[in-house]
């Protein structure tokens, strides 16, 4: 649905900013920093793509973020001249609407489209979470050199990795340290409490993605190893579930399951549970700032697991073992399972050796927490606004000297 500010004087004078958050997290990342951005600049006009977070800030949506989420190289082909029409329409309101900068979300095979034909425009483009050149497509990174005005990167190793290729990055920090820190959790035997538990009951973490085809493919063999693991080591289940993903689901899939979970958000699961069964993801990274051990999933269709295996450069595929243990080789702190491996008797096996091994725990735990420096102790919301608000007021400072 298309959000809109009442039309006013000022709303005419303002700043125009044109926006794509083209994911349910980058609407998240972009309104934390539209929130600060008016603060500075309470009359600014936003359009483009986004989700509730930006709508509620006023955003004139073009496109939902829901509708526009496409993941794969199948998905891609399938939805091709969806793409290609919004492609056509986000720069006809370009066109149409002059903004006086451009903040691009994550998103790449859209945004250095859109960066391109902004720049011919000559609208300074604010790229904000940079495509993961350092894994694949490293054929992107001339795109970024020549569309990008300002590169904001979210993890410290980029900041080099761009330098290498001639292009100065500036690190502002991962947002999820600060949507993590906005979100007040209650004590662990307080929640136990509310499900008639007992404090010190021990929890095993269900998080199988946000997207439909992450939880029907993830979901059903985790509930059956969850249930061995129960039995063995007197845990209970949480399933984290996501707001993008309809209940309906989830209760479907719960309806055949040898076990039923608790339900709880994102974030309770990671922070109570000793261990957490996660899709790759962001959610890897978000469990390491909580230091919990984790066992990562991917699984995807096969031809795109096909693809995607010749075009990746690296060799693990959790953020938190990325961070850990960086980019080069191919040990990991936590380990990743993946197509064939997610299945009910692999992850039981898995993350029964895991539960075993105190030890082993305890060092995965210490690492993971050691690690939450990398991703950095600013604001990125305000470092972002900043660089943004001058985006914002360096084309009217310079069109006024004129």
């Amino acid at each position: 649905m298309t959000t809109k500010r009442s039309s006013t004087d000022a709303d005419t004078a303002a700043p125009k900013l044109f926006l794509v958050a083209g994911e349910a997290s980058a609407d998240l990342h972009g309104a934390f920093v539209i929130r600060q951005t008016l603060k500075a600049l309470p009359h600014l006009r936003i359009f483009g793509v986004g989700g509730r977070h930006l709508a509620e800030l006023g955003m004139h949506q073009l496109y939902d973020a829901d509708e526009v989420g496409i993941v794969g190289f199948l998905d891609v082909i399938k939805h091709f001249n969806f793409l290609r029409r919004m492609l056509h329409e986000l720069k006809a309101a370009i066109v149409h609407e002059k903004p006086d900068a451009a903040l691009l979300i994550d998103y790449p095979g859209i945004n250095l489209r859109l960066a391109k034909f902004l720049t011919a425009q000559g609208i300074p483009v604010i790229y904000y979470i940079a495509p993961q050149v350092w894994a694949w497509k490293e054929n992107r990174v001339e795109q970024i050199r020549k569309y990008v005005w300002r590169l904001l990167v979210v993890f410290e190793f980029e900041v080099e990795f761009f330098r290498k290729h001639g292009i100065e990055a500036q690190f502002v920090g991962h947002p999820i340290i600060e949507e993590i820190a906005s979100h007040a959790l209650l004590p662990k035997p307080v929640f136990s409490a509310q499900h008639g538990l007992d404090g010190a009951q021990r929890f095993l973490g269900l998080l199988p993605g946000s997207r439909k085809s992450e939880v029907i493919e993830m979901l059903p063999p985790m509930l059956e190893a969850a249930a061995r693991l129960e039995k063995e080591f007197g845990l209970k289940s949480i399933l984290g579930t996501a707001t993008t993903v309809d209940p309906a689901l989830y209760h479907r899939i719960l309806a055949s399951a040898p076990t039923t979970p608790l339900f709880a958000n994102a974030y309770q699961t990671m922070a109570y549970s000793d261990l957490v069964l996660v899709a790759s993801g962001t959610a890897t990274l978000e469990t390491l700032v909580f230091g919990t051990p984790m066992v990562v999933h991917y699984k995807t269709a096969r031809l795109n697991y096909e693809i995607g295996k010749r075009l990746v450069k690296i060799k693990k595929i959790a953020l938190s073992n990325i961070i850990t243990e960086g980019l080069a080789g191919e040990k990991k702190l936590v380990p990743e399972l993946l197509q064939d491996a997610v299945n009910p008797e692999t992850i039981y096996q898995t993350a029964k050796a895991l539960l075993s091994d105190k030890a082993k725990m305890q060092e995965i735990r210490n690492r993971l927490l050691a690690a939450r420096s990398k991703l950095g102790s600013l604001s990125p919301a305000n470092e972002v606004s900043k660089v943004l608000i001058e985006a914002l007021t360096r084309k009217r400072a310079l069109q006024s000297q004129v």
